[in-house]
């Protein structure tokens, strides 16, 4: 770059004012004007620099002209696959609930059917045990029993010694030797029928009624023949030669609830022996 403060360059005077730079730009030639253009150029490109000099000595940057936004197809298209994703995503996860949401309840009925079934054969095995339980005689016998509200019934009927949590006295004391019946109530559910032979009116008095569970809607007996060895279900308890009706060997309770339903089996044994005194 050429020096052009030397010997023989035009200087403003030190009372000059602004305008007297002016005067000195304008007395350079062009041949020096396009000489430094050029220096400054070359200088630019050494360093990589896209920029390039103008004829008048100024610095002419060039740019690329790309595209800074989106253009409105774009941005519709873009909108459409956000709202697609969504409606699927909502979509998976509503279904997802709901079949979580059967699962759920067909979950929880398969554990009441089991708590229910559980608390009956323990009862039942209670009953069995002697001194109440004869031996020869099936614990569970179907007795005539007149409910609450309704006439009398034969309904499959033992005994617990001490009774069982689910019985409310009411304020009094607990009484032994509780005599219990099962009965099943259209639309209703199971009941537990029970009251105490040491009550006054024992025989006069209905039994107390307890709810086991409402989604039982109705229960079946089952009956073994030796001759066919084959088990037959009965809807109704079956009678001997004497109409009188028999104790069943097993009992099914069937559950419902909306549209799932579930079936359970008890055994309903023979008395249990008991170890001797000495």
């Amino acid at each position: 770059m050429r020096n052009f403060t030397g010997h023989g360059a035009l200087r403003p005077s030190r009372t000059a004012r602004a305008g007297a730079y002016t005067r000195m730009h304008r007395a350079f030639s062009r041949a020096d004007a396009s000489a430094c253009a050029d220096a400054i150029g070359a200088r630019r490109l050494r360093r990589g620099s896209p920029d390039k000099v103008g004829p008048t000595g100024r610095i002419a940057q060039t740019r690329e002209c790309g595209r800074c936004g989106f253009t409105l197809l774009e941005i519709l298209l873009s909108l459409a696959l956000v709202m697609l994703v969504i409606v699927g995503l909502n979509t998976f996860i509503f279904s997802m609930g709901e079949l979580w949401g059967h699962r759920n309840e067909a979950r929880l009925l398969e554990l009441h059917v089991r708590a229910v079934t559980r608390f009956l054969d323990q009862q039942l095995r209670v009953a069995s045990l002697p001194p109440e339980a004869q031996a020869g005689t099936p614990p569970v016998a179907p007795q005539e029993i007149r409910p609450l509200n309704g006439s009398s019934d034969n309904l499959l009927t033992f005994e617990l010694p001490t009774g069982c949590r689910l019985f409310d006295w009411q304020g009094q004391p607990p009484l032994p030797d509780v005599i219990c019946s099962l009965q099943v109530r259209t639309g209703e559910g199971l009941f537990l029928l029970w009251h105490s032979k040491l009550e006054k009116h024992f025989s006069d008095d209905p039994p107390r009624e307890v709810l086991v569970t409402p989604f039982v809607t109705s229960m079946t007996y089952d009956y073994y023949d030796a001759d066919s060895k084959r088990w037959q279900t009965e809807t109704i308890l079956r009678r001997d030669n004497s109409n009188q009706p028999v104790a069943p060997q097993r009992l099914r309770l069937q559950f419902a609830y909306g549209t799932l339903k579930r079936e359970s089996l008890i055994s309903l044994g023979l008395p249990s022996q008991g170890l001797p005194d000495y």
